[in-house]
């Protein structure tokens, strides 16, 4: 089971995440993330404390609103917060750990996008 709720946070965005994002629940997703792309949401935090499983298709979804967002006029950011359990050991096995810069708390990754 998959869902996902989407909040504002000033002008953050804010894309809470549960259960298991995969093959079959990564197109719902998608959907959001065009969504995102067309109302040009930038910047935007990935709460990932929900997120108890992620495979292939999770990650290729996450990786297109990074750099979906990326290609924006101006270029859109996304941070990732509250990274766990097996999602953590899929983005350290990917080195996406490298890649996206991950906080510890939604409320960190908001403020690092305020400076």
């Amino acid at each position: 089971m998959f869902d996902y709720r989407r909040e504002l946070h000033g002008t953050v965005t804010i894309l809470r995440l549960r259960g298991a994002l995969d093959a079959l629940s990564a197109p719902e997703l998608k959907r959001e993330i065009d969504a995102l792309v067309a109302e040009k949401r930038s910047p935007v935090v990935l709460d990932l404390a929900g997120l108890e499983l992620i495979d292939s298709s999770g990650v290729g979804a996450i990786v297109s609103l990074f750099k979906r967002l990326r290609q924006l006029s101006p270029p859109g950011e996304v941070k990732i917060a509250e990274l766990r359990g097996q999602p953590s050991q899929i983005f350290q096995l990917l080195r996406l750990d490298r890649a996206f810069d991950i906080c510890a708390t939604v409320a960190e990754a908001i403020a690092r996008l305020s400076k």
